[in-house]
């Protein structure tokens, strides 16, 4: 009886709807904030869902550590002072790893590496005198740019690159390779007979990685072991193939 009587105490206190009364903890909640025009790396597809290579490499990311992860959008400006304040937890977006980056932001480990490519006529060089220079706010482009001293002309996104330069408001872009892939198939743009020519400064060349917030300490080792774990079990190559004509690994 005294035995019967325990087991139905106990089977009191289980919580209801879970077998054997095991709780099983909720998945952590994690804030990613992207860019929405920046083909192919982050965009919206023609039903208005956000995807593109850094986007669903980020989404794999989360299913490995068996996160749920709620993707926001942000301006290039602002993505990673959004990470920096604690108000997002990762920035998925190519994010070269500065010195002066490095005190605002953690680091996850490189997860494709970058170029930097200078479009123009060939007859347009950089630093050329009167050359306006197209970049995207709050780019390493742009910080590049500035520090040159060049004429520059801001836009708010990789996806206003060719409006910008097809409409006379710049002679030049300073772009990521991947960007100007993306601008290769504007016809328009492509009328404009621009030479690309890669530039190896160091600000605008090297490993691309996501931001972290320095709030989340932990999260860093969590991103770095599942980005290895995509590239053994083949998830980052089909995503690589999915959305870019080359290796990027």
């Amino acid at each position: 009886m005294l035995r019967r009587l325990l087991l139905s105490l106990l089977c009191f206190a289980l919580p209801a709807g879970l077998p054997g009364g095991v709780a099983h903890a909720a998945e952590p909640t994690l804030r990613v904030v992207v860019l929405e025009n920046s083909p192919p790396m982050s965009y919206r597809d023609e039903t208005g869902q956000l995807t593109g290579f850094s986007v669903e490499i980020a989404r794999a990311l989360c299913e490995e550590i068996r996160a749920s992860c709620v993707f926001d959008v942000a301006a290039q400006g602002a993505l990673l002072e959004t990470v920096a304040q604690g108000k997002a937890d990762i920035a998925a977006a190519a994010v070269f790893a500065n010195p002066d980056r490095r005190g605002k932001l953690l680091f996850a480990k490189p997860y494709y590496r970058s170029l930097s490519l200078w479009l123009a006529r060939p007859d347009v060089v950089p630093g050329r005198v009167g050359v306006r220079v197209a970049v995207v706010q709050g780019s390493a482009q742009e910080d590049y740019a500035r520090k040159q001293g060049w004429d520059i002309h801001e836009v708010r996104s990789n996806g206003e690159l060719a409006g910008s330069l097809v409409g006379g408001e710049a002679q030049a872009a300073l772009v990521p390779m991947i960007s100007a892939l993306q601008l290769q198939k504007s016809d328009p743009f492509r009328r404009l007979g621009l030479a690309p020519t890669v530039l190896r400064a160091p600000e605008l060349s090297g490993d691309a990685s996501f931001g972290i917030s320095p709030r989340r300490p932990g999260l860093r080792d969590e991103i770095n072991a599942a980005l290895d774990r995509i590239k053994r079990n083949g998830t980052y190559d089909r995503i690589n193939s999915r959305f870019l004509p080359f290796r990027v690994s």
